[in-house]
């Protein structure tokens, strides 16, 4: 084995420095496509592309936080269904197939869950908002109460 790099890293901790940055910048070069691999093909949009994809083609926002946590404040005209009556209510959402959902909840832990669900269920066009309502508000984007 060759141990030239090795002493060439070793000779300066510049080389050392420069090294290590070139491998956490190409780490996080691939992050996001390992973080896309993680989501079991789920789609991920940001706050601005839900607001378009709402005025452009009459999406249904699915919101599953809590009924509480909905009361003090949701996107406005989305539905709430919350995670864990998902499964009981999953009929309300057979009408929607034909129309694009964007599901949501407070951070987006548990929009992915649900898209992958509703994907089971035969729902074709469906997203999970990124960030879910923390990123809704953080875009200044209006929450009805």
């Amino acid at each position: 084995m060759d141990t030239s790099f090795f002493v060439f890293l070793q000779k300066n901790p510049w080389n050392m420095m420069l090294f290590g940055t070139a491998v956490v910048s190409g780490g996080m070069l691939i992050w996001p496509l390992i973080n896309r691999a993680s989501a079991g093909g789920v789609t991920h949009i940001g706050a601005l592309e839900a607001v378009q994809m709402m005025n452009r083609r009459d999406a249904t926002v699915l919101d599953v936080r809590e009924s509480s946590e909905f009361a003090a404040g949701h996107i406005p005209n989305a539905r709430n269904i919350p995670f864990n009556e998902l499964t009981d209510r999953i009929r309300e959402l057979e009408k929607l197939k034909s129309r694009p959902i964007i599901v949501t909840g407070q951070s987006g832990a548990r929009a992915a869950k649900v898209c992958a669900a509703l994907k089971k269920i035969g729902v074709t066009d469906v997203v999970a908002l990124r960030g879910g309502l923390s990123s809704w508000v953080e875009a200044s984007l209006p929450v009805a109460k």
